[in-house]
């Protein structure tokens, strides 16, 4: 036994729990995965653990259809003990936003919600947002919107919307913007609008890949549209239908007991640390980053994508839809900046709701073009690959620094498993 992985035996750290496979399972040697190769996973994850850097796991991996690596690592709880286990539910922050675009997705299949759509058709507030130009002397200059916030530029992350971030930090009109969870917490959805559309537009509409608050403002249209909340309309149109049996964005209490939960003290810096979201409701239905699921149900998802919109015979979009979902729509107009936010993706751009392979090289990770991914600030990752016919889904509770590395490390180990 390698001695990473008795060190976690030791430490009373379990690989397996008993649980339903999502998809079907086959060997992963069958499908040209080695088996001996993808078990450098277990050494990455016990060595990780053992070190007190994460603590704990629960990794899925499908090719072909068939799941060929479903295991559970680590802790589900450090401060009580309690031990990993495979259905433990996990806060997907920004992995929420691909089920918001699909949502989005299936109501332009039905010509409710097209691309092209003006924002300002469901909530006129944004008409009065102004563009924050950053002046030498550390003011801002308001500019007039040059073209609207369209539909379009809110998959994308081009409607100039951010996040915010430090008082200290640099970026001026990002300074005025609250936390990416905290509008959810603090108020309602008309709040959330009525508060985000007091702000200055980072960039001009259609311009700049910014990364911030648009896909909950998707989440509020497409609730404009339905006429439902946007969990009963997600439950109604995706989650249910394909079996992901634990996505929510409101925990009962048998569910908050499978909740992963991550260090009191973030292991890189020693600050203390948490998930805002396990102890703190929120008010409306966040399409950012507000979710919760099972690393089972998110490969479901991510399988029906990489089917080309279908799963167990319920189709949730049309092909030509998901291919346009996992094309890149950054084109030369506008900058790119995927890799100011997952500094590995270089060589990605961005389509609807998901991140998008779009050159050989450049990346620090292997893949293909045409790889679709995207991750959570608590810790979550998912990456498609269709040349490869591969979903992978890794739920970690960890918010820290620390998540941006292992996003890397389990990609290099998965494709050198790959052997034909």
């Amino acid at each position: 036994m390698n001695k990473l992985v008795a060190a976690a035996a030791a430490a009373g750290i379990s690989f397996n729990s008993a649980h339903s496979a999502p998809l079907p399972e086959a060997r992963a040697d069958d499908v040209g995965v080695s088996k001996q190769r993808l078990a450098k996973l277990d050494e990455f994850f016990a060595g990780e653990i053992a070190t007190k850097r994460v603590p704990g796991a629960v990794v899925a991996i499908a090719r072909d259809g068939k799941l060929i690596h479903y295991k559970a690592y680590g802790q589900l709880d450090p401060e009580k003990g309690t031990s990993m286990r495979l259905d433990a539910i996990f806060a997907l922050a920004s992995m929420t936003k691909p089920m918001v675009a699909v949502a989005g997705l299936t109501l332009m299949e039905q010509g409710r919600l097209p691309l092209r759509a003006k924002l300002t058709d469901y909530y006129p507030e944004f008409a009065n947002m102004k563009v924050g130009v950053p002046q030498a002397d550390g003011s801002l200059k308001f500019e007039a919107q040059s073209s609207p916030i369209y539909v379009h530029d809110l998959y994308r992350h081009t409607s100039g919307l951010t996040y915010g971030t430090p008082p200290d930090s640099s970026d001026q009109v990002a300074r005025l913007y609250p936390d990416f969870a905290a509008p959810a917490v603090k108020g309602n959805k008309q709040a959330f609008i009525e508060g985000i559309t007091k702000l200055p537009l980072a960039h001009q509409p259609g311009t700049e890949f910014e990364y911030g608050f648009s896909t909950d403002v998707l989440g509020a249209v497409v609730e404009q549209v339905s006429e439902q909340p946007l969990g009963e309309y997600l439950s109604s149109n995706l989650w249910k239908p394909i079996g992901m049996l634990d996505a929510t964005f409101h925990l009962s209490g048998s569910q908050r007991e499978r909740l992963a939960r991550p260090f009191k003290d973030d292991p890189l810096t020693g600050k203390p640390q948490d998930i805002e979201l396990l102890e703190s409701p929120t008010k409306f239905d966040c399409g950012g980053a507000c979710a919760f699921a099972t690393v089972g149900d998110y490969v479901r998802f991510g399988q029906m994508l990489l089917n080309g919109g279908e799963l167990d015979g319920q189709r949730i979009l049309g092909p030509k839809t998901v291919h346009h979902m996992i094309s890149n729509h950054l084109g030369p107009e506008i900058k790119n900046k995927v890799a100011n936010v997952e500094p590995h993706r270089a060589g990605f751009g961005f389509g609807l709701g998901v991140a998008v392979r779009i050159s050989e090289g450049l990346s620090a990770v292997p893949g293909n073009p045409g790889e679709f991914t995207w991750t959570g600030a608590y810790g979550t990752q998912f990456f498609c690959d269709p040349k490869e016919r591969l979903v992978v889904v890794v739920g970690t509770a960890a918010p820290g620094e620390i998540r941006k590395y292992y996003r890397e490390q389990v990609q290099d180990i998965v494709y050198a498993g790959i052997v034909r």
